[in-house]
């Protein structure tokens, strides 16, 4: 009896990871080709091209914040796959949804850099962060609900998996939710979140929160 096309087909973790890795790197690499460098026949000085160079802030200020999340959620992938034994068509199919908000990453940032002051702009990047939230988590609790977990892996580590990115979002959330006040109150306050995660500075709420 021929096995069942769904039981057999997309198993593999390891082109799932290289698929990942690729658009991962792509999606980085478009973040920085979205800043252009200004004409020369625009600058005659040094004063101008500092001037120009200040002018260019937003633009440094939503790189490193996208740099930061693209990071952020690669690495919470990997460190996702790293616990599974292996995949299956379900999983992967939801893994390349996750992937799917990956690519829309370097449009959400140029919108927002052209925008920077618009509240839209700043909710249209952050709906694109909570949609990477929400497909990483299902893929967690589909793999924990499914068998795809190794077996040595310990249910405190599924919940702070868990943990992680549901205090993650509700941090992103809060966020964007200060665009109320101003939208660089939301943009500073999501990349003080984003440094923590990314290099755990001594923030001791923080520190504690997404432990």
């Amino acid at each position: 009896m021929r096995p069942h096309y769904n039981r057999v087909a997309g198993q593999s973790l390891e082109s799932l990871a290289s698929l990942s890795n690729n658009i991962f790197a792509f999606a980085m690499t478009l973040l920085i080709l979205k800043i252009h460098i200004p004409s020369h026949e625009d600058i005659h000085t040094e004063q101008d091209l500092l001037h120009t160079l200040y002018v260019f802030w937003p633009h440094i200020l939503t790189w490193l914040m996208s740099v930061l999340t693209l990071g952020i959620f690669w690495v919470g992938q990997h460190s996702q796959f790293n616990q599974l034994r292996h995949s299956n068509l379900r999983y992967t199919w939801l893994q390349l949804g996750f992937l799917a908000f990956v690519t829309a990453i370097p449009f959400t940032t140029d919108l927002l850099t052209e925008f920077i002051t618009f509240r839209l702009a700043l909710l249209v990047y952050w709906i694109n962060i909570l949609m990477l939230g929400i497909f990483i988590y299902i893929c967690l609790v589909y793999a924990a609900k499914n068998g795809l977990v190794k077996e040595e892996v310990k249910l405190e580590t599924y919940l702070s998996f868990r943990r992680r990115i549901l205090t993650g979002q509700t941090l992103y959330a809060v966020g964007a939710a200060l665009c109320v006040i101003n939208t660089y109150w939301s943009i500073g306050f999501i990349l003080m979140v984003q440094l923590n995660y990314a290099i755990a500075p001594k923030i001791p709420w923080l520190c504690e929160l997404t432990a």
